[in-house]
């Protein structure tokens, strides 16, 4: 029997995945800037202090390092917290607490603790939020062992990733476009736990691969629509876990479609859409009919007018360019 459906938005997806955490397990609770009387900057946490109390939705001060330093100090002591950090540019703040400490206590105790800490964050752009709120840096933690990177961009995802995260014993970040937030749809009333690996396949096709994640997808999903009223038939894959990539996904895909695409709201320079282009080069470079192609954000911060940050970012019309040009239809 198919479970009933409820119509949701991500926002509210994500409320209930820590909702649900808080009633499961005694020993998660939730800590950052603005959770609990104000209910989160993007709304997310509003109503779980008022549910739940201070004890377990608990506000922190403006000190990013301070605050994830305590939730891996928690994670150590056995408890299962989430820090939320309210973008992806502040937890630049607590990089020292994440890549030196987070990531690395399980290698240098030789396995004897671990650190069962998830920090979930807002990145990206398309809000005015301006460059100090807005830039995706995805691409920082992908590079280092030691830690999981995801990014859901469906309900599914939204909600069960968190379940996962919290079951897992080393540190987990969740990366949450800001974009997504009020995306509605619908979602099984029972939705459970969704893995931390492997890509999707969000739309098949055999002329070229679209490789993106997080707030892009849909922009790559809207794409494939324009490119299949010209006859084109992409392939589109939704990455879901960052670190560890699927390469195996995306190296069936492209040896079906013969060319790719990577769509990534980072800047092309040391990006995670080069990381993702080298690996194809190295194990499928004989599919390829054409050279790799990527869509990124231009080289500049992010800009606060709107119509300079649209310019900035990846859209629909660059991406079915980038495509009609690997395919040689431009």
């Amino acid at each position: 029997m198919s479970s009933a459906m409820i119509e949701t938005t991500y926002r509210e997806a994500v409320r209930e995945a820590i909702r649900d955490a808080l009633r499961r397990d005694p020993r998660v609770f939730l800590m950052g800037e603005d959770v609990g009387r104000y209910g989160g900057c993007y709304a997310v946490t509003k109503g779980l202090w008022d549910e739940f109390g201070p004890e377990r939705i608990r506000d922190a001060p403006l000190s990013e390092s301070g605050f994830t330093g305590a939730g891996i100090g928690a994670a150590l002591g056995g408890m299962r917290p989430i820090v939320e950090i309210m973008t992806v540019n502040f937890s630049l703040l607590a990089l020292d607490q994440i890549v030196n400490n987070a990531a690395t206590l399980r290698h240098m105790s030789g396995g004897q603790v671990s650190v069962p800490l998830v920090i979930r964050m807002a990145t990206g752009a398309g809000k005015q939020l301006a460059a100090q709120h807005s830039h995706s840096l995805e691409n920082w933690y992908v590079a280092i062992p030691g830690i999981k990177v995801v990014a859901p961009a469906t309900l599914e995802d939204a909600r069960g990733m968190l379940w996962s995260a919290l079951e897992d014993p080393d540190p987990v970040v969740i990366f949450e476009h800001v974009m997504l937030y009020n995306r509605s749809g619908p979602l099984a009333a029972d939705a459970g736990p969704v893995p931390l690996a492997g890509a999707a396949i969000r739309r098949p096709g055999s002329d070229i691969s679209l490789i993106s994640y997080g707030g892009s997808l849909y922009k790559t999903l809207d794409a494939a629509e324009a490119l299949a009223r010209e006859g084109i038939e992409a392939e589109v894959i939704d990455l879901r876990s960052l670190r560890p990539l699927d390469d195996a996904t995306l190296m069936a895909s492209v040896a079906r479609t013969h060319r790719a695409l990577i769509v990534d709201e980072g800047w092309r320079t040391g990006s995670l859409a080069g990381e993702i282009s080298a690996r194809i080069m190295e194990q499928a470079f004989w599919d390829l009919d054409a050279p790799v192609g990527r869509v990124c954000t231009a080289e500049v911060p992010i800009p606060y007018p709107k119509h300079l940050e649209d310019a900035a970012l990846p859209q629909v019309p660059t991406i079915v360019a980038a495509a009609r040009a690997i395919l040689g239809r431009e």
